[in-house]
C-alpha cells in the first residue's frame, strides 16, 4: 500500500487542482507526480528518508508531497514563512536529507547555514532565482517515471511538527494507515461524505494537519477538485467561492469571523456551499450564528489534533447543538477520565482520551514524550477536557495543556520562552495566551530583565520575529520584577493570565 495511491482511480480528464488560475487534471497530476518521483529516486533518495516541504498552498506542494510519499520517503511539511533558524531546527530534528522549497520559502532558505545541517544533501527549488547548488523542479519533472513504492501500513508517511508545553517542537509520526484510516472515518461519518463533483476551497495551510488530511488527502481520495488559495483575503476568497462554485469549505474560526463581519459582502456568495466546517480552535457561537443569519449557511464544528491524524469528532450530519463538537467518528473509541486515569461519572467533565487506527505512531526519536502522550494500551491523552450530553454529543470545556491557539495554530509556551530567554537582557520569562478579538488568542510575554540591563518592548518582539514564525511571536511584552511561582518553583501561568 501507499498513501500516494489516493489519486489513482479517478478519470484522466477530471480536474484535481486549480492553482494560480491554472487547472491540473488527475491524469496530468499522475504523470507529473510519476516523473518527479523518478527524479527523486534518481537523486538517490530512498524509502524512509525524510524530505522537508516548505511550500505554500499551490501546485508545487501537492506534486512534491505526492512524489515524496510515493517514493517511500517521509514528507515533513513545514511553514514556508518560518524564519531561517526555525526552519533549520525542523531540518535538524528530523535529519532531513532533502528540502523541497517553493517560492515563498526563498528568503528563509537563503538564510540557512547549510554547513550546520550535515544530513541535508539536496535543495530542490522552483524555477527562477535559486541558490547555485539547488536542483530545479523543472529538471526533475523531465525524469523517467518511477513506480509507487509499496509500503507497510505501519510505515511512516508524514511527520508533522507539534510540541509539548515543556520542550522543543517534536515531530509526530503518522503512518500510511493512520492517515488513510482517518479519511475512511470521516467518510463513514453521517453528513461528512465527499463526492467527486465537489469543489473544495483549499485555504487551510497544508503544513497543518487540518489542511493536509481533511482538506487535501480527503479531496484527492474522493476525486474532488481543490481550488488552492495561497493567502487568505476575505474579499478575494469570497470571489473565489462564487467564481468556482465551491461546495465545501473548512477553516478556523478566524476565517468565518472575517467573512461574517465583512462589509458589503454578497449575501448569495455562498449559495453553492453544501458543507461548512470549523476546527483548529473553539468556534464562538456568536460567530456561527452571525454567519448563518447573513449567508444562510450553517457551520458545523469539529475537533481533532495532529496525533489523531486529526479528526476525532464532527457535528456534520448530526443534530448537535451549537457549541458542540459533535459525535465521534466511526471506528474511534473515546473515554473521559479524571486525574488518576479512571472514567468519570456520567455527566462529569474529564480529559478526553481516544483510541483507534488513526492514532499516531509516536514522536520521532522521543520515547519519553510518546509514553506521556499515549498509554501502553493505545489510548491517546489529548490534554483537552470535555463533557458529553445525554445524546452523546461532546463539548470542550477546558484545556489541560497550556497551548495557546492563534488563528487555529498551536503555540507552545516553552518554544517561545526558549527564544526569549536567549535575549541578552532577559533573566526570566513566561508566556501565556490572552483573548484576542480576531485571532482568538494572542501571545503575551512576561519578562524579568537582568540587573542593570534595559530593553524595549519592540526590541524583544523583534528578537522573537527573527527566530519564530509570526503567529508565535508575542503581541505584548510586560516587564515585571518577578514571576509568580508555586511551592516547587514552577511558574503559575494561571496567575499571569
Amino acid at each position: 500500500m501507499n498513501l500516494a495511491a489516493i489519486v489513482d482511480d479517478h478519470p484522466d480528464d477530471a480536474v484535481a487542482l486549480i492553482s494560480r488560475n491554472k487547472s491540473t487534471t488527475y491524469g496530468e497530476l499522475r504523470e507529473q507526480v510519476a516523473a518527479l518521483r523518478g527524479g527523486l529516486v534518481g537523486l538517490g533518495l530512498e524509502p524512509g528518508d525524510r524530505v522537508a516541504l516548505a511550500c505554500a498552498n499551490n501546485w508545487y506542494f501537492v506534486v512534491s508531497y505526492l512524489a515524496v510519499v510515493g517514493a517511500g520517503c517521509i514528507a515533513v511539511p513545514v511553514n514556508p514563512s518560518a524564519p531561517s533558524p526555525e526552519l533549520a531546527s525542523y531540518l535538524a530534528v528530523t535529519r532531513c536529507r532533502a528540502l523541497m522549497a517553493g517560492p515563498k520559502a526563498r528568503t528563509s532558505v537563503a538564510g540557512l547555514d547549510r554547513s550546520s545541517l550535515a544530513d541535508l544533501e539536496f535543495l530542490i527549488q522552483s524555477t527562477g532565482d535559486s541558490q547555485p547548488d539547488a536542483v530545479l523542479l523543472d529538471d526533475l519533472l523531465g525524469s523517467d517515471p518511477a513506480p509507487v513504492v509499496d509500503r507497510d501500513p505501519d510505515d511512516v508517511a508524514v511527520m508533522m511538527f507539534t510540541s509539548g508545553t515543556a520542550g522543543a517542537p517534536k515531530a509526530a509520526m503518522l503512518t500510511h494507515d493512520n492517515l488513510l484510516a482517518n479519511i475512511e472515518q470521516m467518510t463513514a461519518h453521517p453528513g461528512r461524505q465527499q463526492r467527486a463533483d465537489d469543489v473544495v476551497l483549499g485555504v487551510l495551510p497544508m503544513f497543518h494537519i487540518f489542511g493536509l488530511n481533511v482538506m487535501l488527502n480527503l479531496s484527492l481520495k474522493s476525486g474532488s477538485s481543490i481550488v488552492l488559495v495561497e493567502r487568505f483575503d476575505p474579499a478575494s476568497a469570497i470571489e473565489t467561492v462564487t467564481n468556482h462554485g465551491v461546495t465545501i469549505i473548512s477553516g478556523p474560526p478566524t476565517m468565518w469571523s472575517a467573512w461574517a463581519n465583512l462589509p458589503g459582502a454578497d449575501l448569495n456568495a455562498f449559495r453553492t456551499v453544501r458543507l461548512a466546517t470549523s476546527g483548529a480552535a473553539k468556534l464562538p457561537v456568536e460567530t456561527a450564528q452571525l454567519f448563518e443569519d447573513r449567508f444562510d449557511v450553517r457551520i458545523d464544528e469539529g475537533y481533532g489534533l495532529t496525533e489523531a491524524a486529526p479528526v476525532v469528532s464532527t457535528a456534520s450530519g448530526t443534530t448537535a447543538p451549537r457549541g458542540s463538537i459533535g459525535s465521534v467518528v466511526p471506528g474511534l473509541e473515546v473515554r473521559l477520565v479524571d486525574a488518576d486515569g479512571a472514567d468519570v461519572l456520567e455527566g462529569d467533565s474529564g480529559e478526553l482520551w481516544v483510541r483507534g487506527p488513526n492514532v499516531f505512531a509516536g514522536y520521532w526519536e522521543d520515547a519519553e514524550a510518546t509514553e506521556h502522550a499515549r498509554t501502553a494500551d493505545g489510548w491517546l491523552r489529548t490534554g483537552d477536557v470535555a463533557i458529553a450530553d445525554d445524546d452523546g454529543f461532546l463539548y470542550l470545556v477546558d484545556r489541560a495543556k497550556d497551548i495557546i491557539i492563534v488563528s487555529g495554530f498551536n503555540v507552545y509556551p516553552a518554544e517561545v520562552e526558549n527564544v526569549l530567554i536567549e535575549h541578552p537582557a532577559i533573566d526570566a520569562c513566561a508566556v501565556v495566551g490572552v483573548p484576542h478579538p480576531y485571532s482568538g488568542e494572542a501571545v503575551k510575554a512576561f519578562v524579568v530583565l537582568r540587573d542593570g540591563v534595559s530593553a524595549e518592548e519592540d526590541d524583544v518582539i523583534a528578537w522573537c520575529s527573527e527566530r519564530l514564525a509570526r503567529y508565535k511571536c508575542p503581541d505584548k511584552v510586560m516587564f515585571v520584577d518577578e514571576l509568580p511561582a508555586g511551592v516547587g518553583g514552577k511558574v503559575l501561568r494561571r496567575a499571569l493570565r
